[in-house]
């Protein structure tokens, strides 16, 4: 059961990892975070993902934030879990 718990855990670290590698790219970061819009506005709430995908969609700003992000975190915090409908 360890061995398929740390599977999981280095899946989703991957998974992260690669999100923020993919997205600072110009045009295929614009495609990527309009098709991950839905996941971002449900993890972040209406307004902040909302602002979130904009500025990732936007290919020089992305970029840079992107970029930025890589080494900061995300600028726009999620909400948090007391805020989310679900408790998840």
């Amino acid at each position: 059961m360890a061995t398929s718990l740390k599977r999981r855990a280095v899946r989703a670290g991957g998974w992260q990892i690669a999100k923020r590698l993919i997205k600072p790219i110009p045009f295929v970061g614009t495609v990527f975070a309009i098709s991950l819009a839905g996941y971002e506005i449900k993890k972040k709430g209406l307004l902040r993902g909302s602002i979130h995908v904009g500025l990732d969609a936007t290919p020089i700003v992305g970029t840079a934030k992107g970029i930025l992000e890589l080494f900061t975190g995300d600028l726009i915090p999620d909400k948090k879990p007391s805020e989310r409908k679900n408790g998840r």
